[in-house]
């Protein structure tokens, strides 16, 4: 028998503990090297643990749901044994986890058979009695594997059916998360914990909140002489670069315009000093399925509008795959937040500490405006800019704003650098 340890991998020094997801296999399962074993959530971004050999997964050490430390053992492979036969044949010092001892050492706990939301799901799904299933997890909480077995062996009770709920109480109306439904009459709730990462950025938005100075300077833009840009440009460059031109390459480049002409927006705070930093990394906040993510453009200044493009691009799909790194989202002067994508027309974003400074851009719309003592319709954006008024004055904020919508309104500043 030839073990090999399975462990967390390497986490980031501001990153101190993680969430064990799910297991992607189970005890006595044949697996193949670098096949991922479970992802595992920070409050930065989700790790996947590759199988560091080919091998049987003999031993799970921490269950679904669990806490881990970097470096923490978490399963053993037996590189010599067969698929469905390894349980059996490991020694009791590296034996499968099973429900006495972990009941046992649980017993007490507030949390001993209380479900993991995979887990709740799931028996749900088999109608199966609440505490019915002995749990194995941390604290003795029941985990998705600990339900899987109890079906596969028909131990546990099935729940008694209850009569049907009025219509109007249905649970579709609930979100399409896992964890356990409490009807109460006609009104049902569901509660689950936060994930890492909404934690984490409930976190940095009150501690924004709680130490920045925060005030917002809007501004509007006509959009029309970009729109007409993309237009004349849009056939020629997707040929050449393969990516479409976006209006966020636009408002990356009239951003770090303005950071150029006006410092202190592209500055940051640190203790009693101010940090003006003479490069401009750019975030862009990304909506994903596990919450708000800020990867960074580094050295936005000296990339194209095709290299912007793939990048933001690039992002897009790792933010919904969850496959974003800890170094991309690491960092950053100066970040940038697109609630148009969803339809916004107006907010005030908060800053990304430590940054001082954030623009939000909002949906385009035609709006009638009065141009020339004439009345005309033009698709306008409204731009907000929110920045901390401890180092950054009312001047600098309103003119860096106005640089940005003239550089906006006129795509050619951007050519010249005026």
């Amino acid at each position: 028998m030839a073990i090999v340890e399975v462990k967390v991998p390497q986490l980031s020094e501001s990153v101190a503990e993680a969430t064990m997801l799910q297991w992607k296999k189970k005890v006595g399962e044949a697996v193949a090297i670098d096949e991922i074993l479970i992802e595992i959530e920070t409050d930065k971004v989700v790790l996947e643990v590759p199988a560091p050999a080919a091998g049987v997964l003999v031993e799970l050490v921490v269950g679904d749901g669990a806490t881990v430390a970097a470096e923490q053992l978490i399963a053993r492979i037996d590189t010599e044994a067969k698929a469905g036969t390894a349980a059996a044949a490991v020694p009791a010092s590296v034996a499968v986890m099973t429900s006495a001892p972990a009941a046992a050492a649980t017993a007490g706990s507030s949390m001993a058979g209380v479900p993991m939301p995979a887990a709740a799901k799931l028996m749900a799904d088999n109608q199966l009695a609440a505490g019915s299933v002995p749990g194995t997890g941390k604290d003795g909480r029941v985990t998705k594997g600990d339900v899987l077995g109890a079906v596969a062996s028909g131990s546990a009770p099935k729940v008694v059916a209850a009569p049907a709920m009025p219509a109007r109480a249905t649970t579709a109306l609930l979100p399409q998360v896992a964890g356990p439904v409490v009807s109460l009459g006609e009104r049902p709730e569901q509660r689950v914990p936060m994930s890492r990462l909404r934690a984490r950025v409930a976190e940095r938005l009150l501690q924004s909140q709680s130490t920045n100075a925060i005030l917002t300077t809007f501004n509007e833009v006509n959009m029309g002489p970009v729109m007409e840009m993309r237009k004349r440009f849009q056939e020629k460059f997707e040929k050449e670069h393969g990516v479409k031109i976006g209006f966020m390459s636009f408002f990356v480049k009239a951003a770090v315009h303005a950071l150029k002409k006006f410092p202190m927006l592209n500055a940051s705070v640190d203790g009693t000093d101010i940090v003006y930093h003479g490069y401009f990394d750019i975030g862009i906040a990304v909506g994903s399925p596990r919450g708000l993510v800020v990867p960074i453009l580094r050295n936005a200044d000296q990339m194209s509008f095709a290299e912007i493009e793939k990048k933001i691009a690039e992002y897009g799909a790792k933010a919904r795959d969850g496959k974003m790194s800890m170094e991309e989202m690491t960092g950053g002067t100066f970040s940038i937040s697109n609630g148009g994508t969803f339809g916004s027309m107006l907010s005030t974003p908060i800053i990304n500490p430590p940054q001082s400074a954030i623009l939000g851009v909002h949906a385009t719309k035609d709006r009638a405006m009065v141009v020339n003592g004439q009345v005309v319709v033009q698709p306008i954006n409204y731009l907000a800019m929110s920045y901390d008024h401890r180092i950054i004055d009312g001047r600098e904020a309103v003119l860096g704003l106005v640089a940005m919508k003239e550089a906006l309104e006129d795509p050619a500043r951007l050519l010249f650098d005026i």
